[in-house]
């Protein structure tokens, strides 16, 4: 599971897996390890045809319970076909069939997961998968709208190679998507209608064609924030420096170098949203080129020359986003120390007029650069303080995004 995505939330949530006849069935059994392992519990039912292609066992053994197979065969409850609607707070169709997307649309019931589905009153989500030539005909576009007029949310297929050779549009949604559906259907929607912006990664300052100068942020920690708060409901934009996270497609991505890069696009977007978060680790300083743009440093034939680089002063994004926020907008500021979080986190909250300050140590395995997890201390505007233990920064993220409910 990537590290972004590691939100320990869901012990007390419960999800149905309904998987029908698809060549791609078999990519379910890497999502729901990924769903248990967060502590979900998980039932799954499978339709006849798509035991042509797992097995109720297979699902068992990953630790499912129960798994459901035939609506007559005996199992030991008479009303199998309602126990979803009772028990799990969302119910997902993957991979999702023609046949089986035009059962759901019409309310057929003619077996186990058809019944299910028709009972099931909560979240739904459906990810398609078929050939292309499915995909795109009318029937099943049709269903498709009557199914979102449902507000059942449709993973579109991707585009690509499918099993039976063509290429085209109907391969089943990528499970990072899946997964993260899921989740977004057991979170809380409080940032409903927000506008979310986070910049987060390292800045890499070039003084040459081949080197620069820059810090050690992965930007796990702006990554998580940015998928609490899609989790959450917001709309997410981020801005981040030189580094690769997975994001789903509704999050849009402005990928930046230079801290000057940052500043432009941060200046260029802030007024269009209502949270703000700063949790790049922007170079302070930038090196002053001394070769020309394609060329780079050579040392002389001794081996011993050196280069008399030159520094010049990063714009301060955070201070000048400070001076431009209005009364509706919440600005995080982040700031990395090496000791007296509490002193720092208050005088920069001051100084860049931020809303919330989140201190951090670095310098510690446990936490700041390279770290999963992060030790942060947090004041507000209205002087609340805290400093929260040791904690993984998908934690930490969420923790921020209940403070700006209160800020």
């Amino acid at each position: 599971m990537q590290s972004h995505f590691e939100f320990n939330f869901f012990s007390d949530k419960a999800i149905h897996f309904g998987v029908t006849g698809s060549i791609s069935a078999f990519k379910i059994y890497s999502i729901v390890r990924l769903l248990l392992k967060l502590g979900i519990n998980i039932s799954c039912t499978l339709t006849k045809s798509a035991q042509q292609f797992v097995t109720p066992l297979s699902f068992q053994a990953l630790g499912v319970d129960p798994v459901y197979s035939d609506m007559f065969k005996p199992q030991g409850n008479h009303f199998s076909h309602l126990a979803p609607s009772r028990t799990a707070q969302c119910q997902i169709i993957a991979p999702a069939t023609a046949n089986f997307i035009a059962k759901m649309a019409h309310g057929i019931a003619d077996d186990m997961l058809s019944c299910q589905t028709l009972a099931f009153p909560h979240q739904q989500i459906l990810a398609p998968a078929m050939n292309s030539l499915m995909w795109l005909s009318i029937p099943v576009q049709n269903n498709i709208q009557i199914l979102k007029s449902r507000n059942v949310n449709i993973l579109t297929p991707r585009e690509g190679l499918l099993a039976c050779g063509d290429a085209g549009l109907g391969k089943l949604a990528d499970e990072n998507d899946i997964f993260l559906s899921i989740l977004k259907a057991l979170s809380p929607q409080d940032l409903t209608g927000k506008k979310v912006l986070v910049c987060f990664g390292p800045t890499h300052e070039y003084f040459d064609v081949a080197r620069y100068w820059s810090n050690p942020s992965t930007g796990l920690m702006g990554a998580c924030l940015a998928i609490a708060a899609w989790l959450r409901g917001a709309e997410v934009h981020v801005v981040h420096g030189p580094c690769s996270f997975y994001f789903p497609q509704s999050i849009i991505i402005t990928s930046i170098t230079s801290a000057k890069q940052m500043y432009e696009a941060m200046i260029t977007k802030y007024q269009a949203f209502d949270i703000i978060c700063m949790a790049a680790a922007v170079a302070d300083f930038s090196p002053i080129p001394f070769a020309l743009s394609d060329e780079k440093f050579k040392r002389d034939i001794t081996g011993l020359s050196v280069p008399n680089i030159e520094f010049t002063a990063n714009p301060d994004i955070l201070a000048k986003l400070g001076t431009l926020k209005t009364a509706n907008q919440k600005l995080i500021g982040f700031c990395a120390e090496t000791r007296d979080l509490e002193l720092h986190a208050k005088e920069k909250l001051v100084r860049k007029n931020c809303d919330l300050m989140v201190a951090n140590y670095i310098g510690h395995c446990d936490s700041g650069f390279n770290s999963s997890t992060n030790d942060v201390a947090v004041i507000d505007k209205y002087g609340r303080y805290e400093k929260w233990p040791v904690l993984p920064k998908t934690e930490v993220a969420w923790r921020i995004l209940d403070w700006t409910t209160h800020v």
